[in-house]
């Protein structure tokens, strides 16, 4: 079904929306509309009965939820970006994504999936003495990597964070190829 909605914004909201979604003006349309799916999904549940929250965080949690499948064409946000549409602390939106990570964990099994073999994809190593590093914006990401070593085999080295750095994580040889294995990821050499 085709929907349309006009939005009257002055530049300045576009400007300001624009800068929030982390696009520029010109893809402002396109992003809201992702993000109209997300918001249309929510009012169907609720009119038709199938998602009456009690709790203001359960609301949160579903509205997220629906971004993740919608807005973020099925990636796992890092906190800043849910603290961007939120407004929420980076620690409240740690515990927000944790919380829909855990309580959708069966319908978000592959987007889960396909974040975490996307960091995989992304991490290289200068040459075959050293640990795997990887950018990662989200402890969220880092915790299910670390998690997944654990399902494989507890006695394997954990992701961790790379001294001195903000996001750039260490992963040993052994623990990355075991979590291509388990994921599907071609290894980098």
């Amino acid at each position: 079904m085709q929907i349309t909605a006009t939005l009257n914004l002055a530049p300045a909201e576009e400007a300001e929306i624009a800068a929030i979604l982390g696009c520029n003006a010109a893809d402002l349309n396109t992003r809201l509309n992702a993000c109209l799916g997300a918001s249309i999904n929510e009012y169907l549940a609720m009119f038709r009965g199938q998602k009456v929250f009690k709790r203001g965080s359960d609301m949160l949690e579903y509205r997220l939820l629906l971004l993740i499948e919608t807005a973020f064409n099925g990636v796992i946000p890092d906190e800043r970006t849910v603290s961007s549409l939120f407004q929420t602390t980076l620690t409240e939106s740690r515990s927000l994504i944790r919380s829909v990570i855990s309580k959708y964990q069966y319908q978000l099994r592959t987007h889960v999936e396909r974040t975490l073999s996307a960091s995989l994809t992304a991490a290289s190593r200068q040459n075959n003495a050293l640990d795997y590093t990887v950018v990662i914006n989200s402890q969220n990401v880092v915790d299910e990597l670390n998690k997944a070593l654990a399902d494989i085999d507890g006695s394997l080295s954990p992701v961790g964070k790379k001294k001195g750095s903000v996001s750039t994580y260490e992963i040993s040889p052994s623990s990355y190829n075991r979590l291509c294995a388990k994921f599907g990821v071609p290894p980098n050499p």
